[in-house]
């Protein structure tokens, strides 16, 4: 009986790690030397804001995403809060929106400006008064906008709506007052319709933020829990913490069980924190040791061993806090599919972390490159607060591409020409060039017009122009499919309009030489 190894095919078994360069790097940054458990970091594709040493006060420093190398000793900082600042987070929606929390029990909203800054910010945008003890972790709502959740030591977990023009907000929306102790973790679910939360009294909360009530509670004795993480559309959740006997532990969790993990697993024996991070494009979770210098990386699959280990990134160098770019900030010309941030307080240096998966071709990677979340929010704040849920809206990274986003998943079933045009959500990366502008309403259309009359091999007559199987791939049901479809055609458009002005060009050049040759025979 012959014995059959089980390989496990992944196109991310060989992601490594690649720190940058000595020069891309940001020098001479007073980072703080707080203690607090949190990420001191916060990054989107414009800036980089860390949490810094100030005197008098709490304060942190914006530094556009581009000015690397040493920085100022009097570079501008923004320090309106009379305490510690404990934890930041950018706006997903605004790339020049940022909120700060503070051991003063504030929450503070800031704008930054989008050229650079030449002097001390102190008066934020909003200012939120709620807590009446310090405010430790701050989280904004992954769909709607302009919803805040703050947790303080006061053991309640405020929202927060900011579509107010008020400048000082004194009374939450809502109050979450099921905890006994500190929130140490809040994480949501894709849609936001979910609120996972880990607590110093060891547990693990799943709650319904809008009517406060908490669907289930895990209290595992073997496992104390310090950081929670939904892992996207997967139902399941993730813990780190530690074991009974203070190992550093790790946890996976059934969304709809919480009574036992589907997996336990002790990583070492240090001390310090965990802090977990998931990519849900490319099912990749990392693990970010604070004190040390190594980051784990897994592959999660549906089925089990569940969690696959894949490589360990090491440095000698020890972090304090870490940072993440979100995906639209990274350099897919790189094959680069996640970047870090990595605090060293005592070189004084924020070090890029980049994690790469090595291709050979130097074009898209369209494979491990799907529709990820954009910038644009697809509820606003009152929608949600109704009882509205929606999915993220999706971009494509394809260079090119604009700020193609997905459409907007309606309530009611609509007449896809109602939807909206692309042309109108546009992020940042700016419009659609108008030769590839085209209504998701044409796309059925469009394939009857992609037919290019060219002489195909028997095996291959029942194959549409772009490749597309009908046998082998059904056509698309849902919207995501549909868009992935009509970026397919949009990239065939394009392909098939080189290739005429190819023939073009060929066309003028034997024309040339045609008369090139009839004038030298007349000469003769």
């Amino acid at each position: 009986m012959s014995w059959h190894p089980q390989y496990r095919s992944s196109k991310f078994r060989h992601v490594y790690g690649k720190a940058a360069s000595k020069e891309k790097c940001y020098d001479c940054v007073p980072i703080t030397r707080n203690v607090h458990d949190n990420h001191f970091c916060a990054v989107n594709p414009h800036f980089i804001a860390v949490v810094t040493e100030c005197a008098g006060g709490g304060a942190f420093l914006v530094i556009p995403i581009h000015q690397t190398g040493k920085l100022d000793p009097h570079y501008p900082k923004i320090c309106g809060h009379k305490g510690n600042v404990l934890d930041i987070k950018w706006n997903p929606f605004n790339d020049f929106v940022i909120a700060s929390c503070s051991e003063d029990a504030t929450v503070k909203i800031w704008d930054i400006p989008k050229h650079l800054l030449t002097r001390n910010i102190t008066s934020p945008k909003k200012e939120l008064l709620g807590h009446v003890r310090r405010v430790g972790l701050i989280e904004w709502h992954p769909t709607a906008n302009n919803i805040l959740f703050s947790s303080g030591y006061d053991y309640k977990i405020m929202i927060w709506n900011l579509d107010t023009k008020e400048a000082v907000i004194s009374n939450p929306v809502k109050i979450l007052d099921a905890h006994k102790d500190v929130v140490l973790s809040m994480s949501f679910n894709t849609d936001g319709s979910l609120l996972a939360t880990a607590c110093r009294d060891r547990k693990i909360r799943l709650i319904d933020p809008r009517s406060g009530t908490v669907l289930q509670v895990a209290s595992y004795k073997s496992h104390r829990v310090n950081k929670v993480l939904f892992l996207g559309n997967m139902k399941k959740l993730f813990s780190t913490g530690t074991s009974r006997w203070n190992n550093r532990q790790i946890a996976l969790w059934d969304q709809n069980d919480l009574s036992v993990p589907l997996l336990e697993e002790d990583l070492d024996g240090s001390s310090g924190l965990l802090f977990p991070f998931y990519d849900s494009d490319t099912h990749m979770l990392y693990v970010v040791g604070k004190g040390d210098g190594n980051i784990r990386y897994y592959e999660i699959s549906p089925e089990k061993p569940y969690l696959n280990y894949l490589m360990e990134y090491r440095s000698p160098l020890p972090q304090k806090g870490i940072g993440m770019m979100p995906k639209r900030g990274l350099e897919v010309s790189a094959c680069e599919i996640f970047r870090f941030y990595k605090l060293i307080p005592t070189k004084s240096l924020i070090e890029p972390i980049s994690m790469i998966v090595p291709r050979r071709s130097e074009s898209y990677q369209e494979d491990i490159y799907p529709l990820t979340t954009g910038a644009q929010p697809a509820l606003t704040a009152q929608e949600w607060l109704n009882g509205v849920n929606k999915g993220p809206l999706l971009v494509s990274l394809r260079p090119g591409s604009g700020a193609v986003n997905s459409l907007p998943q309606f309530l009611e079933p609509e007449p896809l020409m109602k939807t909206t045009d692309l042309n109108q959500h546009q992020s940042r990366g700016g419009r659609m060039p108008l030769d590839d502008m085209q209504k998701p309403s044409e796309i059925k259309d469009s394939r009857k017009q992609l037919n290019v009359e060219e002489k195909l091999p028997k095996n291959e007559q029942m194959r549409l122009s772009n490749g597309f199987d009908i046998f082998e791939c059904p056509p698309p049901k849902t919207e995501n499919e549909l868009l992935q479809m009509f970026y397919r055609q949009q990239e065939e458009i394009r392909r098939l309009r080189e290739l005429v002005n190819q023939r073009d060009v060929q066309i003028k050049q034997l024309e040339l030489e045609l008369r090139n040759l009839c004038m030298n025979t007349g000469s003769y």
